[in-house]
């Protein structure tokens, strides 16, 4: 009995022609990885609306993130909202209900269309720095103090630098609640991802 004849008799329960070479099983259908054609992601025109929306459809319980556009696709500003591409209808309906129409809703079906992550990490020994966007944080990696913080060009920079220099990463002050600007918006991301990285 052949291989594929015992598997057919144990698996299937049905009994094989001992004489006859059972034909090959046909390979199973490759399922695509996650991320390449389950998600999707919304470009808006100006940065304001991206974190409006993404606002937005977190308080409504939707798993969406803000990433950098793929490079293939430079369309409005430089973030995108990425969320499930089984709900897109609902988050275009929500958003149109809330005037926050994007420009365009883009499946991610191939690897150029795949956004790429906000943030930069750069090594430099004793210390790491995490970039988001145009927000520069860097932190002892002994002690998790935020050493420095750079960056940006909005007016409100000076302010939030002042309250996270020489904290530890979990004593920081929430930089997007103390602001109103885009800086603040990243320099609040860059901080999240710094503890993350930090705490491993």
């Amino acid at each position: 009995m052949s291989v594929w004849q015992r598997f057919f008799r144990g698996v299937l329960g049905r009994g094989a022609d001992q004489s006859t070479s059972a034909p090959p099983a046909p390979a199973p259908a490759q399922k695509p990885a996650r991320g390449e054609v389950d998600l999707g992601f919304l470009v808006f025109e100006q940065t304001g609306e991206v974190l409006a929306a993404e606002r937005l459809l977190k308080q409504k319980g939707f798993a969406v993130e803000v990433k950098a556009p793929p490079a293939a696709l430079r369309r409005g500003c430089d973030m995108v909202v990425v969320c499930p591409l089984m709900a897109c209808l609902q988050v275009q309906s929500l958003l149109k209900e809330q005037q926050l129409e994007p420009l365009d809703f883009v499946p991610v079906s191939d690897p150029l269309l795949a956004p790429v992550s906000l943030f930069q990490t750069t090594d430099f020994g004793d210390w790491f720095m995490v970039r988001a966007a145009n927000m520069k944080i860097t932190v002892e990696k002994a002690t998790g103090r935020i050493v420095n913080v750079s960056g940006g060009g909005c007016p409100d920079v000076p302010y939030l630098a002042g309250l996270l220099l020489g904290r530890h990463l979990d004593e920081a002050g929430e930089p997007v609640l103390k602001g109103r600007t885009l800086c603040s918006y990243a320099l609040q991301k860059a901080l999240e991802e710094a503890r993350r990285q930090w705490h491993g």
